[in-house]
């Protein structure tokens, strides 16, 4: 096992192969044929709008909550979410996972071991008994997995261990959204504890010059966004051929908000010889062609969790036109609605429902792309902590944000595709919890 010199690579040579996860299938609920049918109605564009609405938000991402085309106003989404009416989810029953190794197994320190288990980390989840092998290898993968699989740790481990024996390992790791960027760096700070490893966050929204000054300094992990990362290369602030790894984190999510040339560019100026580790929730055309041409014979581990639109309550509620925000304060008065994540399409049209509803007697926040940094965090930490009731978000946080116990997500503005569908309704249902959701549409 060679975790010291990635520069001198024999496993690289390797033919490919592929590995599948317990489901034994690559394929996600939100790509098959079938259920793109039976959402959609009539063609849609996969931003809704046409194009990403041009200039990068305060987030890093192109055009917010994807709201609007260059050519005119938004395009409205065509598909009929009373098709998913689903009163009485079925139970899902997981196949079991039989591990092949634990977490000694996998040759790292007794540090790094001994921090896995204080984290309560007692058998590695199937992604981490596939992948940790192949990545401490030296291989390229592919990670064909949602979130709550347990994959940022099943990258972090084996790039810690390596950076553990050589410090003058470089990785990239780049994501969509920032808050993700945040929540990447926090664990591995925390799975890093005591060895000299040293981060820094790089992502839009936030005052550039700390993190110029924080680039001076060695680095051993830099997370950032595409828009940001690619800012700092051409002002020479990272440079890209000292990078050992880049990992792709979400590349559907990041492809799906106009990042391709970003994450092009960035990847042609690393060293051909990098690792690439490559983690997504579907394998589009777009996103293979990524694949094909920046992987080298890549291994794949392909690990499907529950399907979500099977396992959620899924529900309508019809409303008429005038009558919507009265529609939508009757319901969250309801003593199961202790924790509820409000979807809407703009910007603005978020945040003035989150202070409609605040004027109401509800204790309600918001985050959007025109939120700084600091104010989407605390909006999110009280949220997290049960200090605010609801949640009135655009797309950008259907990814990346992790809140335990969400009893409902509402899509008070229909999203624009089934995959947005998708992720903002797996907000609620996580892990063992029962959840709901509820879509609003005209009477």
């Amino acid at each position: 096992m060679n975790t010291s010199n990635t520069n001198n690579r024999p496993s690289r040579g390797k033919s490919s192969m592929t590995r599948r996860g317990p489901s034994g299938s690559s394929r996600f609920s939100s790509n098959t044929p079938s259920n793109r049918g039976r959402f959609q109605s009539g063609p849609t564009s996969r931003n809704g709008g046409g194009s990403h609405g041009g200039s990068r938000n305060s987030g890093g991402s192109r055009g917010g909550s994807r709201g609007g085309s260059r050519g005119g106003g938004r395009k409205m989404p065509s598909f009929d979410p009373s098709k998913f009416i689903n009163t009485n989810p079925v139970e899902i029953k997981q196949d079991i996972y039989e591990s092949k190794h634990t977490f000694a197994d996998f040759g790292f320190s007794q540090r790094l071991v001994d921090i896995v288990a204080s984290k309560g980390l007692e058998t590695p989840s199937p992604i981490q008994d596939q992948i940790i092998p192949e990545i401490l290898n030296g291989n390229d993968v592919i990670g064909l997995a949602e979130t709550g699989t347990g994959k940022t740790a099943a990258f972090l481990l084996p790039l810690i261990e390596k950076t553990s024996k050589d410090v003058s390992r470089q990785t990239l790791i780049l994501t969509p959204t920032r808050e993700l960027a945040i929540q990447i760096e926090e664990e591995l700070r925390g799975l890093a504890k005591g060895f000299n490893i040293y981060s820094v966050t790089c992502v839009g929204g936030m005052n550039i010059h700390p993190q110029l000054k924080a680039l001076r300094r060695i680095n051993q992990f830099i997370i950032g966004t595409p828009g940001r990362v690619l800012d700092l290369i051409n002002r020479r602030s990272i440079k890209p051929e000292n990078l050992r790894t880049v990992v792709l984190d979400e590349a559907d999510r990041m492809l799906d908000m106009g990042f391709i040339n970003d994450m092009k560019k960035i990847l042609s100026a690393t060293p051909k010889d990098r690792e690439t580790l490559f983690f997504s929730a579907t394998m589009s055309t777009e996103t293979k062609k990524l694949v094909g041409e920046f992987l080298n014979n890549p291994v794949t581990v392909s690990v499907k969790k529950k399907d979500v639109t099977d396992s959620i309550k899924q529900d309508v509620v019809r409303s008429e036109h005038g009558k919507k925000f009265e529609t939508l304060t009757n319901l969250l008065k309801g003593k199961e609605f202790t924790r509820v994540i409000v979807f809407g399409s703009m910007k603005h049209s978020v945040e003035k429902l989150s202070q409609q509803l605040t004027a109401s007697g509800f204790k309600s926040e918001s985050i959007h792309g025109n939120k700084s940094h600091s104010q989407r965090q605390r909006s999110l930490q009280k949220f997290k902590k049960g200090e605010s009731q609801v949640l009135v978000a655009t797309d950008v946080a259907a990814r990346g944000i992790h809140v335990d116990e969400v009893s409902h997500v509402i899509n008070y503005d229909l999203p624009q595709t089934f995959e947005d569908y998708v992720h903002r309704i797996g907000r609620t249902g996580r892990g063992t919890k029962r959840g709901m959701a509820l879509t609003f549409i005209s009477k």
